[in-house]
């Protein structure tokens, strides 16, 4: 079970390996400026491999329960599903079933481990193999495995390494697991943090804070659901930014950095790398000055929030 593509890696590696009985997605969704219906990832890749495919509306209901038990499986695994599963769909596979999360549990469990270790300034994350109940990310541990995280690594990147870390994690756990080697352990009850799902709007940069708490959004939030600041009315989404030691007159004032724009923040000065101004390709922080010398001087603290975010 699994549908975006940090999910593919771990299918893949399963498919190559075992013998997969049948694949559970979510439903299409529309995408794109036509909105038109776009399969997941996971969907793609299970047509690509030839594997019989669901997509439920609800896996827990009675016509999705039918195919799971159809199928037979001695153990279902879970990446990235986006749906909650209850008893009667934990207690089909005699082996239950086994989550591969983003994080070291019990920290960040939930929807968002990668952006919240980054935004938090973690300097270390991994892959939680989790035998699931149903509590949030609260069942036994399986297996672990860790990985630093980079001073300058986005989301992105590093969701990209750990669906591989996780992938390699399954496949070399999985045979002792099924065998009874590998015990299920609890997990600890201290150390629990949650991650929240983020919304769309999650991502607006409040130059009240410090430049290096906002330098590690924008890291977290790249590439969804991005940092952001509105200037003459317009959304201009900032992908790269980096803290710098500056002067502090007025949070939120547009100054030049070594010929980027930075703004002054609650601590030090946030310089804008890399934005995509609304309706426009990424540049660097360079062309855009060149393109909106008036943007130097700004105050971006007098904008007010757009009636789609208040």
């Amino acid at each position: 079970m699994g549908t975006p593509q940090f999910a593919v890696p771990s299918l893949r590696s399963l498919a190559a390996r075992f013998h997969v009985v049948g694949v559970v997605t979510r439903p299409d969704k529309p995408a794109g400026r036509g909105r038109s219906l776009r399969p997941p990832p996971v969907r793609e890749t299970a047509e690509e491999l030839g594997l019989p495919c669901i997509q439920p509306a609800q896996v827990s209901r009675p016509e999705s329960l039918k195919a799971l038990r159809g199928w037979d499986p001695e153990v279902i695994v879970v990446a990235a599903f986006g749906e909650i599963l209850n008893r009667e769909v934990l207690g089909v596979p005699p082996l239950g079933c086994l989550n591969v999360h983003a994080s070291l549990l019990p920290r960040w469990r939930g929807a968002s481990p990668i952006q919240s270790a980054i935004l938090h300034g973690d300097t270390e994350t991994g892959i939680t193999l989790m035998r699931m109940d149903e509590g949030l990310d609260s069942g036994p541990i399986v297996a672990r495995a860790r990985t630093p995280i980079g001073q300058a690594e986005t989301a992105g990147e590093l969701e990209a390494r750990l669906a591989q870390l996780g992938a390699e994690l399954l496949v070399e756990t999985l045979p002792p697991y099924s065998s009874g080697d590998v015990i299920p352990r609890p997990q600890p009850e201290t150390g629990v943090t949650s991650a929240p799902r983020l919304r769309k709007d999650s991502g607006r940069l409040d130059f009240v804070l410090p430049a290096e708490q906002l330098q590690r959004q924008v890291r977290a939030y790249e590439p969804w659901p991005t940092s952001f600041f509105e200037w003459r009315e317009k959304r201009i989404v900032v992908r790269r930014a980096s803290a710098a030691a500056g002067a502090v007159s007025r949070a939120g004032r547009v100054v030049a950095h070594e010929g980027r724009p930075a703004v002054m923040t609650g601590e030090g000065w946030l310089v804008l790398d890399r934005v995509q101004p609304a309706g426009a390709n990424s540049m660097s922080g360079e062309d855009f000055l060149r393109g909106a010398r008036d943007f130097l001087g700004a105050d971006l603290t007098a904008v007010s929030p757009s009636p789609s975010d208040a």
